[in-house]
Protein backbone atom coordinates (compact mmCIF):
# COMPACT_ATOMS: atom_id res chain seq x y z
CA UNK A 1 0.00 0.00 0.00
CA UNK A 2 1.22 3.50 -0.87
CA UNK A 3 0.22 6.80 0.88
CA UNK A 4 1.43 10.42 0.53
CA UNK A 5 1.89 10.50 4.06
CA UNK A 6 2.52 7.53 6.39
CA UNK A 7 1.67 8.53 10.15
CA UNK A 8 2.89 6.21 13.24
CA UNK A 9 0.05 6.84 16.11
CA UNK A 10 -2.99 8.38 16.37
CA UNK A 11 -2.63 10.09 19.59
CA UNK A 12 -3.10 14.30 19.56
CA UNK A 13 -0.38 14.48 17.62
CA UNK A 14 -1.06 12.43 14.85
CA UNK A 15 -4.37 12.69 14.36
CA UNK A 16 -3.78 16.59 14.15
CA UNK A 17 -1.31 15.60 11.65
CA UNK A 18 -3.50 13.47 9.37
CA UNK A 19 -6.68 15.82 9.29
CA UNK A 20 -4.65 19.12 8.03
CA UNK A 21 -2.71 16.59 5.41
CA UNK A 22 -6.31 15.34 4.33
CA UNK A 23 -7.39 18.53 4.25
CA UNK A 24 -5.17 20.03 2.06
CA UNK A 25 -5.61 16.96 -0.28
CA UNK A 26 -3.03 14.20 1.00
CA UNK A 27 -3.33 10.46 0.74
CA UNK A 28 -2.72 9.78 4.18
CA UNK A 29 -1.87 5.83 6.16
CA UNK A 30 -2.40 6.06 9.66
CA UNK A 31 -0.93 3.06 11.46
CA UNK A 32 -1.95 2.71 15.34
CA UNK A 33 -0.84 0.32 17.99
CA UNK A 34 -4.49 0.52 19.92
CA UNK A 35 -7.78 -0.63 18.88
CA UNK A 36 -9.29 3.16 19.05
CA UNK A 37 -7.56 6.65 17.69
CA UNK A 38 -6.87 9.03 20.73
CA UNK A 39 -3.65 8.17 22.12
CA UNK A 40 -2.64 7.79 25.94
CA UNK A 41 -4.26 11.07 27.04
CA UNK A 42 -7.80 10.92 24.46
CA UNK A 43 -7.82 6.92 25.27
CA UNK A 44 -11.51 5.59 24.67
CA UNK A 45 -12.55 9.19 24.37
CA UNK A 46 -15.48 8.28 21.81
CA UNK A 47 -16.46 5.20 24.03
CA UNK A 48 -16.64 6.76 27.94
CA UNK A 49 -19.52 7.50 29.44
CA UNK A 50 -20.46 11.13 30.92
CA UNK A 51 -19.99 9.83 34.25
CA UNK A 52 -16.71 9.26 33.21
CA UNK A 53 -15.92 12.20 31.52
CA UNK A 54 -17.03 13.97 34.95
CA UNK A 55 -14.11 12.30 36.38
CA UNK A 56 -11.68 12.59 33.83
CA UNK A 57 -12.58 16.48 32.76
CA UNK A 58 -13.27 18.76 30.21
CA UNK A 59 -9.89 18.78 28.73
CA UNK A 60 -10.64 14.72 28.44
CA UNK A 61 -13.55 15.53 26.38
CA UNK A 62 -11.71 17.67 23.77
CA UNK A 63 -10.39 14.99 21.97
CA UNK A 64 -13.39 13.51 20.91
CA UNK A 65 -13.05 16.24 17.89
CA UNK A 66 -10.02 15.02 16.99
CA UNK A 67 -10.64 11.70 16.48
CA UNK A 68 -13.39 12.09 14.73
CA UNK A 69 -11.68 14.27 11.97
CA UNK A 70 -10.11 10.73 11.07
CA UNK A 71 -13.52 10.16 9.58
CA UNK A 72 -12.16 11.88 6.04
CA UNK A 73 -12.28 10.67 2.93
CA UNK A 74 -8.12 11.16 2.35
CA UNK A 75 -7.66 9.01 5.89
CA UNK A 76 -6.87 5.50 6.20
CA UNK A 77 -7.22 4.53 9.54
CA UNK A 78 -5.27 1.02 10.66
CA UNK A 79 -6.50 0.19 14.20
CA UNK A 80 -3.43 -2.76 16.16
CA UNK A 81 -1.38 -1.93 13.34
CA UNK A 82 1.71 -2.67 15.25
CA UNK A 83 5.16 -0.92 13.25
CA UNK A 84 8.03 -3.60 13.52
CA UNK A 85 10.15 -2.08 11.11
CA UNK A 86 10.81 1.66 9.24
CA UNK A 87 13.33 2.12 6.73
CA UNK A 88 14.27 5.70 5.71
CA UNK A 89 13.15 5.70 2.36
CA UNK A 90 9.29 5.70 3.61
CA UNK A 91 8.82 1.86 3.86
CA UNK A 92 6.84 0.46 6.96
CA UNK A 93 6.01 -3.17 7.82
CA UNK A 94 3.88 -3.72 10.64
CA UNK A 95 1.63 -6.30 10.94
CA UNK A 96 -1.91 -6.85 11.99
CA UNK A 97 -4.21 -9.51 13.11
CA UNK A 98 -1.48 -12.11 12.92
CA UNK A 99 -0.39 -10.85 9.07
CA UNK A 100 2.16 -8.52 8.01
CA UNK A 101 2.15 -5.62 5.35
CA UNK A 102 4.62 -3.22 4.24
CA UNK A 103 3.20 0.49 3.76
CA UNK A 104 5.15 2.83 1.52
CA UNK A 105 4.90 6.64 2.08
CA UNK A 106 6.30 9.84 0.56
CA UNK A 107 7.02 11.08 3.47
CA UNK A 108 7.00 9.25 7.49
CA UNK A 109 5.53 11.01 10.34
CA UNK A 110 6.29 9.33 13.78
CA UNK A 111 3.92 10.45 16.64
CA UNK A 112 4.17 7.73 19.14
CA UNK A 113 4.02 10.59 21.98
CA UNK A 114 5.87 9.60 25.56
CA UNK A 115 6.42 7.09 28.28
CA UNK A 116 6.35 7.39 31.49
CA UNK A 117 9.74 6.98 32.90
CA UNK A 118 10.53 3.96 34.80
CA UNK A 119 10.81 4.94 38.69
CA UNK A 120 13.13 2.20 40.07
CA UNK A 121 13.16 2.30 43.86
CA UNK A 122 13.09 -1.04 46.14
CA UNK A 123 9.98 -2.69 45.81
CA UNK A 124 8.81 -1.42 42.51
CA UNK A 125 8.50 -5.04 40.78
CA UNK A 126 6.12 -6.26 43.41
CA UNK A 127 2.30 -6.96 42.39
CA UNK A 128 0.26 -4.17 43.01
CA UNK A 129 2.77 -1.26 42.24
CA UNK A 130 2.08 0.01 39.08
CA UNK A 131 2.28 3.64 36.75
CA UNK A 132 0.13 6.19 37.57
CA UNK A 133 -0.38 6.09 33.89
CA UNK A 134 -1.57 2.15 34.44
CA UNK A 135 -3.88 3.65 36.86
CA UNK A 136 -5.48 5.90 33.84
CA UNK A 137 -5.97 2.93 31.75
CA UNK A 138 -8.01 1.39 34.02
CA UNK A 139 -9.86 4.52 34.25
CA UNK A 140 -10.42 5.29 30.99
CA UNK A 141 -10.82 1.82 29.30
CA UNK A 142 -12.73 -0.01 32.55
CA UNK A 143 -14.12 2.68 34.47
CA UNK A 144 -11.79 1.19 37.27
CA UNK A 145 -10.37 2.83 40.11
CA UNK A 146 -7.89 1.54 42.16
CA UNK A 147 -8.82 1.49 46.44
CA UNK A 148 -6.37 2.21 49.26
CA UNK A 149 -3.56 3.56 47.16
CA UNK A 150 -0.99 5.90 47.70
CA UNK A 151 0.74 7.79 44.98
CA UNK A 152 4.59 8.27 44.78
CA UNK A 153 6.60 11.07 42.62
CA UNK A 154 6.57 14.41 41.41
CA UNK A 155 4.51 16.24 38.33
CA UNK A 156 1.52 17.31 37.51
CA UNK A 157 -0.12 13.88 36.29
CA UNK A 158 -0.07 12.92 39.75
CA UNK A 159 -2.04 15.57 40.81
CA UNK A 160 -4.48 15.17 37.94
CA UNK A 161 -5.10 11.47 38.37
CA UNK A 162 -5.29 11.98 42.40
CA UNK A 163 -7.94 14.61 41.43
CA UNK A 164 -9.64 12.15 39.29
CA UNK A 165 -9.57 9.00 42.02
CA UNK A 166 -11.43 11.97 44.42
CA UNK A 167 -14.05 13.01 41.75
CA UNK A 168 -14.54 8.86 41.23
CA UNK A 169 -14.86 8.48 45.11
CA UNK A 170 -12.16 6.60 45.97
CA UNK A 171 -9.44 8.92 47.19
CA UNK A 172 -5.64 8.44 47.24
CA UNK A 173 -4.45 7.99 50.86
CA UNK A 174 -1.67 10.02 50.43
CA UNK A 175 0.67 11.27 47.92
CA UNK A 176 4.38 11.18 48.75
CA UNK A 177 6.22 13.74 46.68
CA UNK A 178 9.72 14.07 45.61
CA UNK A 179 9.74 17.59 44.53
CA UNK A 180 12.12 19.76 47.54
CA UNK A 181 11.38 23.65 48.27
CA UNK A 182 15.08 24.06 46.80
CA UNK A 183 13.58 22.94 43.49
CA UNK A 184 10.75 25.26 43.57
CA UNK A 185 12.72 28.28 44.50
CA UNK A 186 15.31 26.86 41.57
CA UNK A 187 12.01 27.26 39.24
CA UNK A 188 11.26 30.63 39.85
CA UNK A 189 13.94 32.32 37.29
CA UNK A 190 11.38 30.73 34.67
CA UNK A 191 8.46 32.41 36.26
CA UNK A 192 8.07 35.01 33.77
CA UNK A 193 7.55 32.13 31.02
CA UNK A 194 4.79 30.19 33.56
CA UNK A 195 3.04 33.13 33.89
CA UNK A 196 2.25 33.35 29.88
CA UNK A 197 1.38 30.02 30.71
CA UNK A 198 -0.94 31.03 33.48
CA UNK A 199 -3.99 28.62 32.24
CA UNK A 200 -1.29 25.15 33.65
CA UNK A 201 -0.78 27.33 36.64
CA UNK A 202 -4.47 27.84 37.46
CA UNK A 203 -5.45 24.82 36.46
CA UNK A 204 -2.57 23.24 39.28
CA UNK A 205 -3.89 25.34 42.08
CA UNK A 206 -7.50 24.18 41.07
CA UNK A 207 -6.06 20.70 41.49
CA UNK A 208 -4.28 21.36 45.06
CA UNK A 209 -7.53 22.63 45.89
CA UNK A 210 -9.48 19.80 45.32
CA UNK A 211 -6.75 18.11 47.25
CA UNK A 212 -7.16 20.47 50.09
CA UNK A 213 -10.87 19.81 50.21
CA UNK A 214 -10.74 15.97 50.21
CA UNK A 215 -8.19 16.29 53.33
CA UNK A 216 -5.62 14.44 51.06
CA UNK A 217 -2.57 14.14 52.83
CA UNK A 218 0.95 15.64 51.26
CA UNK A 219 4.25 14.76 52.09
CA UNK A 220 6.52 17.03 50.13
CA UNK A 221 10.11 16.28 49.51
CA UNK A 222 10.03 12.64 50.47
CA UNK A 223 13.09 10.30 50.04
CA UNK A 224 14.51 6.79 50.93
CA UNK A 225 11.17 5.59 49.47
CA UNK A 226 10.95 2.19 49.34
CA UNK A 227 7.60 -0.37 48.91
CA UNK A 228 7.05 -2.76 51.35
CA UNK A 229 5.75 -6.56 50.78
CA UNK A 230 6.41 -9.90 50.56
CA UNK A 231 4.24 -11.31 47.66
CA UNK A 232 2.55 -8.01 46.85
CA UNK A 233 2.77 -3.98 47.92
CA UNK A 234 1.36 -3.64 50.98
CA UNK A 235 2.58 -0.11 52.30
CA UNK A 236 5.17 2.65 51.58
CA UNK A 237 8.06 3.63 53.84
CA UNK A 238 9.93 7.05 53.69
CA UNK A 239 11.59 9.72 55.09
CA UNK A 240 9.71 13.16 55.75
CA UNK A 241 11.75 16.20 57.33
CA UNK A 242 13.77 14.11 59.08
CA UNK A 243 11.25 11.75 60.37
CA UNK A 244 10.45 7.96 59.28
CA UNK A 245 6.43 7.14 57.62
CA UNK A 246 5.20 4.60 56.82
CA UNK A 247 1.29 3.97 54.82
CA UNK A 248 -0.72 0.77 54.70
CA UNK A 249 -1.91 0.27 51.01
CA UNK A 250 -2.95 -2.25 49.03
CA UNK A 251 -1.65 -0.07 45.08
CA UNK A 252 1.58 2.09 44.90
CA UNK A 253 1.49 4.28 41.73
CA UNK A 254 4.22 5.66 40.89
CA UNK A 255 5.36 8.27 38.65
CA UNK A 256 8.18 10.83 38.32
CA UNK A 257 7.53 12.22 34.84
CA UNK A 258 7.32 11.20 31.18
CA UNK A 259 10.06 11.04 28.43
CA UNK A 260 9.87 10.89 24.57
CA UNK A 261 9.14 7.25 23.26
CA UNK A 262 12.41 7.12 20.88
CA UNK A 263 12.37 3.49 19.84
CA UNK A 264 11.10 4.26 15.99
CA UNK A 265 13.63 7.73 15.46
CA UNK A 266 16.60 5.62 17.34
CA UNK A 267 15.71 2.90 15.58
CA UNK A 268 16.39 4.66 11.80
CA UNK A 269 19.31 6.61 13.38
CA UNK A 270 18.11 9.69 13.63
CA UNK A 271 20.14 12.63 15.68
CA UNK A 272 19.73 12.68 18.99
CA UNK A 273 20.43 15.38 21.97
CA UNK A 274 20.29 14.70 25.26
CA UNK A 275 17.66 17.12 27.11
CA UNK A 276 19.10 17.71 30.60
CA UNK A 277 15.90 18.80 31.88
CA UNK A 278 14.07 16.28 30.95
CA UNK A 279 16.80 14.36 31.28
CA UNK A 280 15.76 12.22 28.16
CA UNK A 281 17.28 11.78 24.58
CA UNK A 282 14.94 13.89 21.69
CA UNK A 283 15.12 13.33 17.92
CA UNK A 284 16.78 16.75 16.76
CA UNK A 285 14.20 18.57 14.37
CA UNK A 286 13.50 21.72 12.98
CA UNK A 287 10.76 23.71 13.16
CA UNK A 288 8.46 21.34 10.89
CA UNK A 289 9.30 18.33 12.49
CA UNK A 290 11.83 17.75 10.08
CA UNK A 291 14.26 15.57 11.26
CA UNK A 292 18.30 14.39 10.30
CA UNK A 293 16.71 11.85 7.34
CA UNK A 294 15.00 14.19 5.23
CA UNK A 295 11.76 12.11 4.55
CA UNK A 296 11.26 11.50 8.42
CA UNK A 297 9.20 14.03 10.55
CA UNK A 298 8.87 13.59 14.73
CA UNK A 299 6.12 15.38 16.34
CA UNK A 300 4.88 15.82 19.59
CA UNK A 301 6.18 14.49 23.20
CA UNK A 302 8.15 12.42 21.09
CA UNK A 303 10.58 15.26 20.51
CA UNK A 304 10.23 17.17 23.98
CA UNK A 305 7.20 17.02 26.53
CA UNK A 306 5.11 19.59 25.89
CA UNK A 307 1.54 18.46 26.54
CA UNK A 308 -1.27 17.83 24.37
CA UNK A 309 -2.42 21.12 22.97
CA UNK A 310 1.52 21.61 21.79
CA UNK A 311 1.40 18.21 20.15
CA UNK A 312 -1.59 19.12 18.17
CA UNK A 313 -0.03 22.25 16.84
CA UNK A 314 3.13 20.48 16.08
CA UNK A 315 1.49 17.75 14.36
CA UNK A 316 -0.70 20.64 12.16
CA UNK A 317 2.61 22.29 11.26
CA UNK A 318 4.35 19.10 10.16
CA UNK A 319 1.87 18.19 7.82
CA UNK A 320 1.50 21.67 6.20
CA UNK A 321 5.72 21.35 5.37
CA UNK A 322 5.02 17.70 4.13
CA UNK A 323 2.13 19.44 1.65
CA UNK A 324 4.85 22.23 0.44
CA UNK A 325 7.31 19.14 0.04
CA UNK A 326 5.41 17.23 -2.14
CA UNK A 327 3.73 20.21 -3.77
CA UNK A 328 -0.19 20.43 -2.30
CA UNK A 329 0.76 23.94 -0.40
CA UNK A 330 3.17 26.63 -1.48
CA UNK A 331 5.85 27.86 0.34
CA UNK A 332 3.91 31.55 1.17
CA UNK A 333 0.65 29.67 1.48
CA UNK A 334 2.36 27.58 4.04
CA UNK A 335 4.29 30.50 5.80
CA UNK A 336 0.81 32.20 6.16
CA UNK A 337 -1.02 29.39 7.59
CA UNK A 338 1.27 28.82 10.19
CA UNK A 339 2.14 31.74 11.95
CA UNK A 340 -0.74 32.03 14.29
CA UNK A 341 0.04 28.04 15.05
CA UNK A 342 3.76 28.89 16.11
CA UNK A 343 2.79 31.66 18.02
CA UNK A 344 -0.05 29.58 20.05
CA UNK A 345 2.87 26.92 19.87
CA UNK A 346 5.17 29.33 22.02
CA UNK A 347 2.81 30.08 24.36
CA UNK A 348 1.82 26.34 25.32
CA UNK A 349 5.65 25.80 25.66
CA UNK A 350 6.11 28.97 27.59
CA UNK A 351 5.64 26.88 31.25
CA UNK A 352 7.15 24.20 30.00
CA UNK A 353 11.09 24.99 31.46
CA UNK A 354 9.40 25.99 35.18
CA UNK A 355 7.45 22.57 35.17
CA UNK A 356 10.59 20.95 34.55
CA UNK A 357 12.69 22.41 37.14
CA UNK A 358 10.08 22.43 40.10
CA UNK A 359 9.04 18.88 39.20
CA UNK A 360 11.87 17.38 38.66
CA UNK A 361 12.78 12.91 38.37
CA UNK A 362 13.86 11.51 41.75
CA UNK A 363 17.24 11.69 41.95
CA UNK A 364 17.57 7.99 44.03
CA UNK A 365 15.21 6.33 41.13
CA UNK A 366 17.80 8.32 38.98
CA UNK A 367 21.24 6.52 41.00
CA UNK A 368 19.36 3.04 42.37
CA UNK A 369 21.02 1.41 45.02
CA UNK A 370 22.77 -1.54 44.01
CA UNK A 371 20.24 -4.27 44.96
CA UNK A 372 17.73 -2.39 42.97
CA UNK A 373 16.23 -3.95 39.88
CA UNK A 374 16.35 -1.50 36.62
CA UNK A 375 15.81 -3.81 33.57
CA UNK A 376 12.64 -6.15 34.55
CA UNK A 377 12.92 -7.73 31.76
CA UNK A 378 16.48 -9.83 32.57
CA UNK A 379 16.43 -8.72 36.37
CA UNK A 380 19.93 -6.98 36.04
CA UNK A 381 20.29 -4.65 38.96
CA UNK A 382 21.74 -0.95 39.52
CA UNK A 383 24.60 -2.84 40.88
CA UNK A 384 25.53 -4.91 37.95
CA UNK A 385 25.28 -2.12 35.40
CA UNK A 386 27.92 -0.21 38.05
CA UNK A 387 30.12 -3.77 38.35
CA UNK A 388 30.25 -3.67 34.54
CA UNK A 389 31.47 -0.41 34.54
CA UNK A 390 34.21 -1.09 36.25
CA UNK A 391 34.96 -3.65 34.11
CA UNK A 392 35.58 -1.15 31.28
CA UNK A 393 32.16 -0.92 29.80
CA UNK A 394 31.36 2.75 28.34
CA UNK A 395 28.06 2.69 26.77
CA UNK A 396 24.76 0.92 26.98
CA UNK A 397 25.54 -1.42 24.11
CA UNK A 398 27.80 -3.23 26.01
CA UNK A 399 25.67 -4.24 28.95
CA UNK A 400 23.74 -6.19 26.75
CA UNK A 401 26.88 -8.23 25.80
CA UNK A 402 28.01 -8.11 29.84
CA UNK A 403 24.70 -8.93 31.62
CA UNK A 404 21.55 -9.07 29.02
CA UNK A 405 20.27 -5.74 30.19
CA UNK A 406 17.88 -4.19 27.88
CA UNK A 407 17.53 -7.05 25.65
CA UNK A 408 14.20 -8.42 27.00
CA UNK A 409 10.84 -7.67 24.76
CA UNK A 410 10.80 -3.85 25.73
CA UNK A 411 14.19 -3.55 24.40
CA UNK A 412 15.07 -1.29 27.14
CA UNK A 413 12.52 1.30 26.67
CA UNK A 414 11.83 1.34 30.51
CA UNK A 415 15.34 0.64 31.49
CA UNK A 416 17.71 2.45 29.01
CA UNK A 417 17.59 6.11 30.40
CA UNK A 418 19.06 4.56 33.90
CA UNK A 419 21.64 2.67 32.23
CA UNK A 420 22.50 5.96 30.55
CA UNK A 421 22.60 7.68 33.70
CA UNK A 422 24.36 5.12 35.81
CA UNK A 423 27.30 4.93 33.32
CA UNK A 424 26.95 8.81 33.00
CA UNK A 425 27.65 9.10 36.87
CA UNK A 426 30.33 6.50 37.35
CA UNK A 427 32.62 7.72 34.48
CA UNK A 428 31.85 11.19 35.09
CA UNK A 429 31.54 11.53 31.55
CA UNK A 430 27.96 13.69 30.06
CA UNK A 431 24.93 11.26 29.21
CA UNK A 432 25.56 12.73 25.40
CA UNK A 433 28.99 10.85 25.45
CA UNK A 434 27.55 7.80 27.24
CA UNK A 435 24.73 7.23 24.20
CA UNK A 436 21.75 5.37 24.26
CA UNK A 437 20.91 1.71 23.33
CA UNK A 438 21.20 1.09 19.68
CA UNK A 439 17.47 0.01 18.66
CA UNK A 440 17.34 -2.57 16.09
CA UNK A 441 14.35 -4.31 13.56
CA UNK A 442 12.03 -5.56 14.88
CA UNK A 443 10.78 -2.50 17.09
CA UNK A 444 8.22 -5.31 18.83
CA UNK A 445 8.11 -8.89 18.86
CA UNK A 446 6.86 -10.20 15.27
CA UNK A 447 6.33 -13.93 14.41
CA UNK A 448 8.15 -15.77 11.55
CA UNK A 449 4.61 -16.92 9.68
CA UNK A 450 3.89 -13.14 9.85
CA UNK A 451 7.61 -12.13 8.65
CA UNK A 452 6.47 -15.28 5.90
CA UNK A 453 3.64 -13.73 4.76
CA UNK A 454 4.65 -10.60 3.65
CA UNK A 455 4.31 -11.80 0.06
CA UNK A 456 0.88 -12.39 0.34
CA UNK A 457 -1.66 -9.64 -1.12
CA UNK A 458 -1.55 -6.54 1.02
CA UNK A 459 -4.33 -6.05 4.05
CA UNK A 460 -5.70 -2.72 2.27
CA UNK A 461 -4.82 0.26 0.30
CA UNK A 462 -4.68 3.92 1.35
CA UNK A 463 -6.71 6.34 -0.50
CA UNK A 464 -5.37 8.17 -3.42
Amino acid sequence: MTADLVILGAGPAGMAAAARAAGLGLSVLVLDEQPRAGGQIYRDVGRTTMAQRAILGTGYAKGAALTKSLNHPNITHLTEAVVWQIDPSGEVTFSRNGRADVAQGKRVLIANGALERAMPIPGWTLPGVMTAGAAQILLKSAAMVPGRAVLVGAGPLLYLIAVQMVRAGVPPLALVETQTRADFLDSLRHLPGALLGWRYLWKGAMMLAVLRKANVRRFKGASEIEILGDDHAQAVRFSHQGKEHQISADVVLLHHGVVPNTQASQSLRLVHDWNQRQRAFCPRVDRWGRSSAPNIFVVGDGVGIGGAKAAVLYGELAAMEVARDLGWLGEGDRDLSARPLQGRLWYELAARPFLDIAFPAFSEALAPADTTIICRCEEVKAGDIRRYAGLGCLGPNQTKAFGRAGMGPCQGRYCGLTVTELLAAHHDLPQDQVGAYRIRAPLKPVTLAEIAGLDEEPLVNAPH
